[in-house]
């Protein structure tokens, strides 16, 4: 193990010694504001923990849990688990992304099981400042949900 460290050593040193300096990554993201708005939404915190909006606050939500009928998307976007999957995270059937301001772009790009596998991942992509429908798969096994966004399934009592 000491190899490894005095072998890269050098590499560290002329880096630095060369001016190559690391790019800066973007600023941390967090989740948007819990307001009355967001009120029993959930979302996927940074650390990829799942977290409702309950009285003003992010709680945390630990899984399994009953797949809500809300989610709130930010950022890059959060990947969730849907039924074609064990303890679902997103239940399948009608969906609205409503931006959560005027210069946001909803999406949501799933990826659904097949008889071969899981398929190519297909994606909806809706207008600046616009509400998105979206059909989630009864099947999808992955779905990432993108902008910032609060996401309704259109049939409050599958949850």
């Amino acid at each position: 193990m000491g190899q490894r460290a005095t072998r890269w050593a050098p590499v560290v040193v002329a880096g630095v010694v060369c001016g190559v300096m690391p790019v800066a990554s973007a600023a941390p993201v967090s989740a948007p504001e819990c307001s009355d708005r967001l009120d029993s939404a959930m979302t996927v915190m940074p650390d990829e923990s799942f977290a409702e909006c309950k009285d003003g606050s992010w709680r945390p939500v630990v899984p399994p849990f009953v797949p809500p009928d809300r989610w709130v998307s930010y950022g890059d976007g959060v990947l969730l688990h849907g039924q074609g999957r064990r303890n679902p995270e997103i239940m399948g059937g009608p969906w609205t992304a409503t931006p959560l301001d005027s210069s946001t772009v909803c999406g949501a790009e799933q990826a659904s099981v097949t008889n071969d596998g899981v398929g190519a991942p297909v994606a909806a992509v809706g207008e600046t400042g616009q509400r998105l429908a979206v059909e989630v798969g009864p099947v999808v096994f992955t779905i990432t949900l993108t902008g910032d966004c609060l996401w309704e399934a259109d049939d409050s009592s599958q949850s």
